[in-house]
């Protein structure tokens, strides 16, 4: 499917299958990693995430099955447990009302995943990666998947599907398990008496403490050095400001972050944010670490409350 190979790099085994000039509108660029294993032996899943756009079922697929047209599903080892998330919509393309749910659920989720990789040969086109410029929007997905002996599975195409419609029920059906199963429960938001935030730069640091009054308003204290100088500040923080802070804190599962991996592209790791509970507990969370990009924006929103506005 791939066509003839062009411009074959002897040193890293990456083929260039398509490429377009530089400044060209449209076109598209597509690659083939010839050193990518078709095949996994390892059997020791570390990291799971998987998102695609999918094609039209059959009409034997459509009575047999829910619709189903999009699909991301995502699954990271985490402290005594699995941290999982699924998004999916019922419309074809990434179009229409999404759903999305995560859970911290007991023991490894893996072994599940391992076989359903296996049995719909999701390392078919490992190595394989395409962008098709000018889009209106990604039509395809992708597939980031590791194992502990350093084997991984990548794959990306913004223009067509890449997991079939019976793989992605496959995978919707396993989270659904997984998340209608045990889980390991978490501090309740209304437990957080106050939430630190720090950077560190190379020049200076912000810092910002949050403390969180029983009427459901706080007071922000926070400290800004970009050299030689240190400013201090400090505001009044409403209920209903509170309240969106904690709803975001649910809505992305902050408080299970802890525990979770490093990101693979290696950014950040300079933020920090603790949260003090109740009693004493902390929970403290970087920024670096590995989560779907739909809930990303968690750690960003409670920062941007802590650190840049005034």
């Amino acid at each position: 499917m791939f066509g003839r190979d062009k411009d074959k790099k002897k040193d890293d085994g990456i083929v260039i299958l398509s490429s377009t000039k530089p400044y060209e509108c449209g076109g598209r660029d597509a690659s083939q990693d010839t050193r990518a294993p078709k095949k996994i032996g390892s059997k020791e899943m570390t990291f799971f995430y998987v998102t695609s756009a999918l094609g039209y079922p059959s009409d034997e697929m459509k009575l047999k099955y829910e619709p189903l047209g999009y699909v991301s599903a995502f699954a990271a080892p985490c402290g005594e447990g699995t941290f999982v998330f699924l998004e999916t919509s019922d419309c074809f393309g990434r179009g229409g009302e999404r759903k999305h749910a995560w859970a911290l659920v007991k023991g490894d989720f893996f072994p599940t995943l391992v076989d359903i990789v296996n049995e719909y040969d999701l390392a078919r086109e490992n190595g394989y990666h395409a962008v098709t410029h000018g889009l209106p929007e990604n039509f395809g997905g992708s597939i980031d998947i590791k194992y502990a002996s350093g084997e991984k599975i990548s794959v990306s195409d913004n223009q067509s599907p890449i997991l079939s419609f019976i793989a992605a029920v496959a995978i919707k059906k396993a989270f659904d398990k997984a998340m209608s199963g045990k889980k390991i429960a978490l501090p309740s938001v209304d437990a957080i008496e106050k939430i630190c935030f720090a950077e560190e730069r190379d020049v200076g640091f912000t810092r910002a403490a949050l403390t969180i009054r029983s009427d459901g308003t706080a007071v922000n204290e926070k400290q800004s050095n970009y050299g030689e100088k240190t400013y201090e500040s400090s505001k009044e923080v409403g209920a209903e400001t509170i309240a969106e802070i904690k709803k975001n804190v649910v809505r992305t599962g902050l408080l299970a972050w802890e525990h979770l991996p490093e990101s693979k592209y290696g950014f950040g790791g300079n933020k920090m944010l603790t949260f003090v509970l109740r009693g004493g507990e902390t929970i403290v969370v970087r920024d670096n670490v590995a989560v779907p990009d739909e809930i990303r924006d968690g750690f960003f929103n409670v920062e941007l409350e802590l650190a840049t506005k005034n």
